[in-house]
């Protein structure tokens, strides 16, 4: 069986591995596990119009490669790919795609027409109708790659200072849907020896150390679809404050130190302060077993097997 990935590619340098280490994770487990072929389509261009440019680009990739399925991560990519009608195709659905009021209307044209859909989450799927086949598959994580280390050594890896108090953030200070402004200010206010990182052009073994080297890890999106960074945490048993976003309350659901805060900078603070005073690392490793990639990848095969043999 031959897969085509379709997904942006608009990064200098594009490198799937680096830039989506997430979908690259999925289709190379799912390659070492059912001996699958796959290749890629990064998409160079940017809005509804850049994207339909890709279309003479995906077609020679389609006539050279020749797969059995394409499978396009986010909505727009997915879009692309349902206007070449020879190949069947499978659309993840990311949250970032199905949140924005922007966006939302043409992932759903595109949901309307693809062969298989596949949503992150089920908050996500109420938010959009759909007509052809859809499941919820979450991505899963490499709990090989995020594992609990002492956090000694994983500050004196990083050189980090041994007695402060530090929080990351969960993404880059930039992206506004992140909601940096609610984060920073909240640490502002909480008494104590504290520092907010920002967690930035990282790879898979760095951030793996900071979430072992943290006392915390913090999110305050203002939307989200299933956030890797909290699977991550989670399989590292990092405490974490997280906004009411995606399905992160159901996956941090019953672990202890970690925390469901609203978008009052009161109760964030709040939230963050019983995170530090919880001082210890969490079970969340033991929660999230059903999130290990080889499972989630097992579920996506499942889907190109159903269309395959359609």
């Amino acid at each position: 069986m031959k897969i085509l990935i379709v997904g942006s590619g608009n990064v200098k340098e594009f490198n799937l591995q680096l830039h989506h280490a997430f979908v690259f994770e999925q289709i190379e487990s799912i390659k070492q596990l059912f001996n699958i072929e796959y290749d890629t389509y990064d998409i160079k261009g940017k809005g509804f119009t850049g994207y339909l440019m890709n279309l003479p680009g995906l077609r020679k990739k389609i006539k050279s490669f020749k797969p059995d399925i394409v499978h396009a991560h986010f909505g727009l990519s997915g879009l692309l790919s349902i206007l070449q009608r020879n190949v069947p195709v499978v659309i993840t659905f990311h949250g970032s795609d199905i949140n924005s009021e922007k966006i939302r209307p043409l992932s759903a044209f595109a949901a309307r027409f693809s062969n298989y859909n596949i949503f992150v989450s089920e908050k996500i799927l109420k938010n959009v109708k759909v007509n052809s086949e859809s499941i919820v598959i979450p991505c899963g994580i490499d709990l090989n790659m995020f594992y609990p280390i002492d956090m000694r050594s994983a500050r004196e890896k990083l050189n980090m200072d041994l007695g402060k108090k530090y929080i990351l953030f969960c993404s880059n200070f930039d992206r506004t849907e992140k909601n940096s402004a609610l984060a920073l200010s909240a640490v502002k206010k909480i008494k104590m020896n504290i520092e907010l990182l920002e967690l930035k052009n990282k790879n898979r073994e760095e951030v793996n150390l900071l979430l072992n080297a943290c006392n915390l890890l913090l999110l305050t999106s203002f939307s989200e679809g299933s956030p890797q960074v909290i699977k991550e945490a989670m399989a590292c048993n990092c405490p974490i404050v997280a906004t009411d976003v995606g399905d992160i309350k159901d996956v941090i659901d019953g672990t202890k130190g970690c925390y469901i805060t609203s978008f009052d900078p009161e109760d964030v603070v709040e939230k963050i302060n019983h995170a530090l005073k919880f001082d210890c690392r969490t079970n969340g490793r033991e929660q999230i077993k059903h999130f290990d990639n080889k499972l989630i990848s097992a579920k996506v095969y499942e889907v190109y097997k159903h269309i395959v043999e359609e």
